[in-house]
């Protein structure tokens, strides 16, 4: 056995991570998730809010994030969607746009009782960094006069009466980077007493984690957030579960893990070879 594992060509190693990957998404595997104390704050945050309630959607991830924060952000919708809640989408990247506009395209396709400009409204790219949220908390439309076609604040029913987002019941923010969740919390949620709840990438997540729970109720980290909130979604709306878009991130950690049980195992084998190969002296 030693002798085989020291001499097996690297190209086995290639093609068993490649089934280890590949199998999962050809069969479609998932894997029951356990949700983390913070995972299941964010979702009693949203799940708590009444009927109607106003929920102000700080998209600010682009493209080159999507792999990881797309998931969530649509979680974060088809939630809010189930809720009947007031969703206010805008975005402080400029790339930010069509990733809102993915999230509208859900709303539309699979909840077409929600109105435009009654139950949503697209807010658009705001330019100015941590500008126009310090605007915004005070006064809406020296930041935003109008939707992303152009329509007036105060032709929308949903945002007619809005003066500020002091007046939101929540902020969700999705976020990629510089600016995001940190300038939401330290211009917005924190001054304001705003909840405040957000998803980020991987990388930035540590950096966050001080912030809950005072500043943040909850936090998502990278896909494992989104997978566990995600499986709290299906089961309190098991509806959910006939929408395989609604299970993407699910999806997405079974070749993480099964690839993730790969490695490992090939660690502990090198090592287990580079010990015996030592003690007989080959090395």
């Amino acid at each position: 056995m030693y002798e085989f594992f020291k001499t097996l060509d690297r190209r086995w190693i290639f093609l068993l991570m490649l089934i280890a990957v590949g199998l999962p998404i050809l069969r479609g595997w998932q894997f029951p998730e356990r949700p983390s104390p913070m995972v299941q704050s964010v979702f009693d945050a949203i799940e708590s809010l009444p009927e109607g309630s106003q929920v102000w959607m700080a998209y600010d991830y682009d493209p080159g994030s999507q792999g990881e924060l797309h998931p969530m952000a649509l979680a974060f919708t088809r939630h809010c969607a189930l809720k009947k809640l007031k969703m206010y989408y805008m975005t402080l990247w400029p790339q930010g746009p069509p990733m809102i506009q993915k999230n509208v395209d859900v709303l539309r396709n699979e909840f077409p009782d929600l109105q435009y400009g009654v139950d949503y409204v697209n807010l658009g790219y705001r330019p100015g960094y941590e500008g126009p949220i310090k605007l915004a908390v005070t006064d809406l439309r020296k930041t935003i006069a109008a939707d992303v076609d152009g329509k007036s604040l105060n032709d929308l029913p949903m945002t007619k009466g809005l003066k500020n987002i002091q007046n939101v019941d929540l902020i969700i923010n999705v976020s990629a980077g510089y600016p995001g969740t940190k300038e939401w919390v330290l211009y917005a949620a924190t001054p304001y007493n705003i909840s405040s709840v957000a998803g980020c990438t991987g990388v930035q997540a540590p950096y966050l984690y001080p912030y809950v729970p005072q500043q943040l109720n909850g936090l998502l980290g990278a896909i494992k957030g989104a997978a566990e909130y995600e499986f709290l979604l299906l089961e309190a709306y098991p509806q959910l579960r006939e929408n395989p878009e609604a299970q993407e991130a699910l999806r997405r950690m079974g070749p993480q893990l099964l690839a993730h049980l790969v490695l490992i195992a090939l660690i502990v084998i090198g090592n287990v070879i580079y010990f015996v190969g030592r003690r007989r002296g080959d090395v």
